[in-house]
């Protein structure tokens, strides 16, 4: 017998520690190489860690929410027993369907296949998960027969030697149970004999009786999924019982006025006031975020300055793209426009698009290195913290790309699946506070970078133009500047070039 230990590996560059967030396999599991072992939590993102081994789990050497170095042994896999209790293959079934990409589902009905991946070696993320639900074929119920107090021919047959207990009727995704001895029979001769208990489900019984098949589209499962919710515990309104999106938004709204109540919140004042703090423990996300801005704040020489744009021609612009047939089905913000703005006016003032380098070669000096390339961050508000993903090259993106592109990125950051190589390399940076109501403020630069800009929300306020007072959609921009890389005049007419495109997205044209 081999005993394999599983060492905590470097999953993006330059990690130091990890978290275990959750373990996906316990001791006594039978494992294949690229299968999921658990969740770990770097200091930048959550990440998923393949088996580099098959075979079966002896033991979890690490609990979850233990942090642990590099290098650190947290799982050990025996090889000798896994192919011990490997099944001999078995001859291909005739009529078994293969799937185009991957794997069936690992259910034992497939005779056909054995390991689930291509000769050629192990395929990461290949076919459906194991546990894929499989559709079961529709069998339409019989007719009921009229009451007649007797059982009906159709009711008779089905209760004969070869019937099973009940017929099995697919309706959408439920699984009705039906019994057949009660179908065509008065309710005292279902009933049976006084006293008597009727093991066998009904069919009233069958409605309450549905094991975990709740109603939902698939969008509405993810949102779910993303917001904590177990869709069990959601009042469904939909038309076929279905949990739809508005019961969702009902369901958090509630769950959060109930975190609001001030003996939940603020607790008993009549307990002690060290049982009334909370300790949060700093790690992950949240550790890495403020020793960032610490070293950017006291490093790097701050100076900010604001505009107020006149962003009505662009709130037009994104809506003639919404309606475009080109952009049907992408989400359109006025956060496009101004991420292609700051494309535009960083080629217009590229020292803004640099980082500053100190001591590059050992000696007592210092280097500006400006990037001919835009890897545009976005800073995003997530459930884990706060995260600063870029996008790479965005200076070779149509606007159509670069509107695709931001939409990955949020739900990859808002589902806190984010790879560490994702927030690697980011070389300016946008923050939307305006989504959350807030005019503008003073954002700090990210590490690496000498600039970064803060759009503020979009509201109508009156305005002077043509010298009358008439309402159009203002918006204030902030933007930060590394003072030893970015002058006054510079980060001036850097900020004036992004307020150019939103009062007049045509100029992207040029």
């Amino acid at each position: 017998m081999t005993l394999n230990k599983f060492n905590l590996p470097d999953v993006g560059e330059g990690l130091t520690e990890a978290e275990i967030v959750d373990w996906k396999v316990k001791a006594g599991d039978t494992v294949a190489i690229n299968d999921v072992l658990c969740e770990i939590e770097t200091a930048k993102s959550l990440v998923e860690l393949p088996s580099p081994f098959a075979g079966t789990v002896t033991e979890l050497l690490v609990p979850e929410g233990v942090t642990v170095e590099v290098g650190t042994p947290i799982i050990s896999v025996s090889d000798d027993v896994a192919a011990a209790a490997a099944p001999a293959p078995a001859a291909p079934a005739p009529a078994a369907p293969v799937p185009m990409y991957g794997k069936l589902p690992a259910d034992g009905s497939d005779a056909g296949e054995t390991s689930g991946r291509p000769a050629g070696g192990p395929l990461v993320g290949s076919g459906p998960k194991a546990d894929a639900v499989k559709r079961r074929r529709r069998i339409s119920a019989p007719a009921a027969a009229p009451a007649t107090g007797r059982e009906t021919p159709a009711a008779a047959a089905a209760t004969g030697p070869s019937a099973t207990v009940a017929e099995r009727v697919g309706v959408e995704t439920h699984d009705i149970w039906i019994n057949p001895d009660t179908v065509g029979r008065t309710a005292d001769e279902a009933a049976g004999p006084a006293g008597a208990i009727d093991p066998r489900p009904t069919f009233s019984g069958a409605i309450s009786g549905l094991v975990g098949k709740v109603l939902a589209k698939p969008p509405v499962r993810k949102i779910a999924r993303d917001l904590g919710i177990n869709l069990a515990d959601v009042v469904p309104t939909g038309a076929r019982g279905e949990v739809t999106r508005e019961d969702l938004v009902s369901y958090q709204a509630q769950r959060d006025a109930e975190v609001d109540k001030a003996d939940s919140f603020w607790g008993k004042s009549g307990r002690p006031q060290d049982q009334r703090i909370e300790r949060v423990p700093v790690k992950g996300v949240r550790k890495a975020t403020a020793k960032a801005m610490v070293e950017s704040a006291f490093a790097a020489p701050h100076v900010s300055i604001f505009v107020d744009v006149d962003a009505s021609r662009t709130m037009e612009f994104v809506k003639r793209l919404k309606a475009s047939r080109d952009f049907e089905g992408i989400r359109v913000s006025p956060l496009l426009i101004l991420a292609k703005a700051v494309i535009w006016a960083a080629a217009r003032n590229p020292s803004v698009n640099a980082t500053w380098v100190d001591n590059p070669d050992g000696s007592d000096s210092a280097e500006i290195h400006v990037k001919h390339f835009m890897n545009l961050g976005i800073a995003a508000a997530t459930p884990r913290g706060l995260m600063v993903p870029n996008i790479k090259n965005a200076q070779d993106l149509s606007l159509k790309q670069l509107a695709l592109a931001l939409n990955e990125l949020a739900t990859t950051a808002r589902a806190g699946k984010t790879q560490p190589a994702q927030m690697q390399g980011g070389t300016l940076t946008v923050t939307n506070i305006g989504a959350l109501g807030i005019d503008t403020g003073t954002p700090i630069i990210n590490p690496g970078e000498v600039a970064i800009v803060a759009f503020g929300t979009i509201k109508q306020k009156p305005w002077v133009l043509d010298g009358e007072v008439i309402p159009r959609w203002i918006t204030t921009l902030g933007g930060s500047f590394d003072h030893r890389v970015v002058d006054g005049d510079l980060s001036a007419r850097f900020m004036a070039d992004v307020a150019a495109i939103l009062e007049e997205p045509a100029l992207l044209l040029d």
